[in-house]
């Protein structure tokens, strides 16, 4: 467009001197030309004229589309930095769009795998739950074998890697009395045949009594009655050759009682003895494979 108007603004002033010059000449030669090349001469200058002035609406129309197209350009180079402007705006939302996309990803990854680790513990946990009542069923049975009774008055049960035995007193001793009945020596007797045949257990004798105050002889009071009918059981278990350093002697009076005292039944209920075999946690197991072993045969 510059060139175009540079190359209108040469023309223009070339035709400009080129009018001055025509008229100078026709002034000149007016005076000693003939009235025939006057008027040829005159006609000259009008198509000059014509020229120039068609020269000057071709000037003006350059002109003003040179104004025309200055605006254009101004308006498109602001449409032009609005549209870049606009593009780096879109690129930074894209990055953080990607950045918190790549987040997202991650959060979820690691929120199935948080799932994933939780449902593993809760299937482990389950599968020892499983274990476990697998292995206090098979530990009760184990010990009710070798006790050789099936009595309601005797409960044999497993809690922590303890085992317990757990005696009605109507099986051991008379109404107020420490004295072992012979039953009840029949019973200790299978007792002490498990615990001999675990040397590396321990042996606690648990008394306990009803609520009901007692006092009679060198007795006082409850807690002397469960620690003596505790000592007389540990006595029996002496005599049938469990070795004495394995037994510990215990009353717990009535204050673990495992009903209410408020009637006949609940008091007979807690009256009893608990004798706990504390095995060492080998022997323990030991003992929970071989009879694994026999429930799978």
């Amino acid at each position: 467009m510059l060139i175009l108007l540079n190359t209108t603004n040469i023309k223009y002033y070339k035709m400009k001197k080129t009018f001055f010059l025509s008229l100078i000449t026709l002034f000149v030669v007016s005076s000693c030309v003939s009235k025939k090349e006057y008027t040829s001469l005159e006609n000259r200058h009008k198509k000059t004229q014509d020229l120039l002035n068609t020269a000057t609406i071709k000037l003006n129309a350059c002109l003003e589309e040179k104004t025309t197209s200055e605006t254009l350009a101004e308006a498109y180079k602001e449409q032009l930095s609005d549209l870049k402007r606009r593009n780096d705006q879109l690129f930074i939302q894209s990055q953080d769009y990607l950045e918190l996309t790549a987040k997202g990803a991650e959060n979820l990854e690691k929120t199935l795998e948080s799932i994933k680790e939780k449902d593993l513990k809760i299937t482990r946990i389950q599968d020892a739950l499983n274990r476990k009542d697998s292995v206090t069923f098979a530990l009760v049975t184990s010990l009710k074998k070798e006790i050789g009774i099936n009595d309601p008055d005797i409960e044999v049960n497993v809690d922590k890697a303890v085992v317990f035995i757990s005696l009605s007193d109507k099986l051991l001793f008379k109404t107020g009395s420490y004295e072992v009945s012979d039953r009840a020596k029949e019973i200790l007797g299978k007792v002490a045949t498990v615990v001999n045949g675990k040397p590396d257990f321990e042996c606690m004798v648990e008394g306990h009594t009803d609520s009901r105050s007692y006092e009679r002889g060198v007795l006082i009071d409850n807690w002397d009655l469960s620690v003596k009918r505790a000592t007389s059981i540990v006595r029996v278990l002496e005599d049938l050759d469990v070795n004495p350093g394995r037994l510990i002697a215990a009353g717990r009076s009535f204050y673990d009682p495992l009903v209410d005292n408020d009637t006949a039944e609940n008091r007979a209920t807690n009256r009893r003895t608990r004798i706990i075999i504390m095995p060492k946690i080998d022997q323990f197991y030991d003992m929970i494979e071989k009879e694994m072993q026999n429930l799978s045969n």
